[in-house]
């Protein structure tokens, strides 16, 4: 089995399974201490270490979009929500009934069998904005409970399809979809012997990304408490660590992170920060409340200059409009730091100081600028992977009030982010060419319906979102 997100110095192999010298990790949790970071950022600084004072070259000093944004440059949810008429919702409740007439599967909903002629160039417009505006949207108005749950998967499918077409591959079991939600609580891992990972437990997760370009939730219901999510913006990181401490660009840059595979004591390694290239999309004069809070001057500006990296250049009605993303992330903290229910195996490599130190430094920067948001039931989250990091809070389900959502891996083949990552392409590749991989193509697609992946995928360490 290949192994996924390989760089070029990655090791695929057996590690040794005898070595005198235990391994010693730095002190870093999952979710990190605050007080351990401060610690570590002044010994590091007193051991004047010869770092780099600049950039990395070819790397911007600073990114102006309209991705740059700070939780509290949103003054309601108005400016990222968008409210579903009564027309839209019969417009999509119509494309459902003529779907399912055709005698078809999900792996078959695209648009032309799921026809929004009214919404769709409103959902076409939310795509550009989640790939070249802020990056992300909640589009809100459905009712879940008045659909079944084959019902619920079909639409969902059908109005992402008009964001993202492409759908990824989110398991080693060819999951399309993944069920979100407490199965197990983690006071049960006497009974159980094990603890499940977090998208299917209630507790907390920090901030990070999954293995996908676009990342898509619908909420089929909501938690009592908590279940809060949080939204980060990767720009607004990558400008301040690249005006305060450029030293740490370079190491986030660099492909020597280790990170645990959790499976036959593999591990490979890579960088966590991606420099994006160009990427078109159609030229529009056309508004609507989805575009509405997204303009920026950054959107007439001209192409990006050596010192900095703008989202867009100045183009006429109908033309390609070509976007220039710069950095972006791509990682999780639990493959770098172990958790408390995922543990390294020992004789996993481990992160440096000076990494444990960038790390954390992305975690508190995401958390300090982090925008908070309360998903009601029907709503669907959708956002750029690459340009935010994500996090939740932790949740109480209770009676009826139980969280369950369902989660998406797209790509928009015309949009994407495009990186010269051999790392990035080869996930891309298992994830959404799947049909390219000969022990995908093995193992087929899966659509689980009524509820979430069976026990064993529950404790498989390996099906992770990084």
């Amino acid at each position: 089995m290949a192994c996924p997100l390989q760089s070029t110095h990655a090791c695929d192999m057996a590690l040794r399974q005898k070595d005198t010298n235990p391994i010693v990790r730095p002190d870093i949790d999952w979710i990190p201490s605050y007080k351990v970071f401060k610690e570590r950022v002044q010994r590091l600084a007193a051991q004047n270490l010869d770092r780099p004072t600049t950039l990395p070259a070819g790397w911007p000093a600073k990114i102006t979009s309209e991705r740059v944004w700070s939780g509290s440059d949103f003054k309601s949810e108005d400016d990222y929500v968008v409210k579903l008429s009564q027309e839209d919702i019969m417009e999509i409740e119509s494309a459902l009934e003529y779907f399912k007439n055709l005698d078809l599967g999900p792996d078959d909903v695209s648009k032309s069998n799921f026809p929004l002629p009214g919404l769709g160039p409103k959902l076409e417009e939310i795509s550009d904005i989640i790939h070249n505006g802020r990056g992300f949207i909640v589009l809100r108005g459905l009712e879940p409970d008045k659909y079944s749950s084959a019902d619920n998967i079909l639409l969902y499918l059908g109005v992402t399809s008009y964001i993202a077409k492409t759908r990824g591959m989110q398991d080693f079991d060819g999951r399309m979809i993944l069920h979100i939600q407490a199965v197990r609580k983690e006071s049960d891992v006497a009974q159980h012997g094990s603890m499940p990972n977090s998208p299917y437990v209630n507790r907390a997760q920090p901030f990070h990304t999954d293995l996908c370009d676009v990342l898509s939730l619908y909420a089929l219901g909501v938690a009592k408490y908590g279940g809060e999510s949080f939204l980060a913006s990767s720009a607004t990181i990558y400008n301040e660590i690249a005006r305060l401490r450029p030293d740490v660009i370079h190491v986030l840059a660099q492909d020597d992170w280790p990170f645990d595979e959790f499976y036959k004591n593999q591990y490979h390694t890579r960088p966590l920060l991606y420099n994006f290239s160009s990427s078109s999309s159609s030229s529009s004069s056309s508004s609507s409340s989805s575009s509405s809070s997204s303009s920026s001057s950054s959107s007439s500006s001209s192409s990006s200059s050596s010192s900095s990296s703008s989202s867009s250049s100045s183009v006429t009605e109908g033309q390609k409009k070509e976007h220039h993303h710069g950095p972006g992330f791509q990682f999780s903290r639990r493959p770098l730091t172990g958790a408390h229910f995922s543990p390294h195996h020992p004789l996993v490599p481990a992160m440096s100081e000076v990494q444990a130190e960038a790390l954390d430094m992305v975690y508190f920067l995401a958390k300090e600028h982090a925008l908070e948001i309360t998903l009601q039931k029907g709503d669907m989250q959708i956002f750029n992977n690459f340009a935010m990091l994500h996090a939740r809070s932790s949740f109480v389900d209770e009676g009826e009030h139980k969280r369950h959502m369902l989660r998406l891996w797209l790509r928009n083949e015309q949009k994407m982010w495009r990186s010269n990552s051999e790392g990035l392409e080869k996930v891309g590749r298992e994830v959404y060419e799947w049909e390219k991989e000969e022990w995908r193509r093995e193992v087929g697609t899966k659509w689980d319906i009524e509820q979430s992946p069976p026990e064993l995928r529950v404790d498989f360490k390996r099906a992770s979102c990084a």
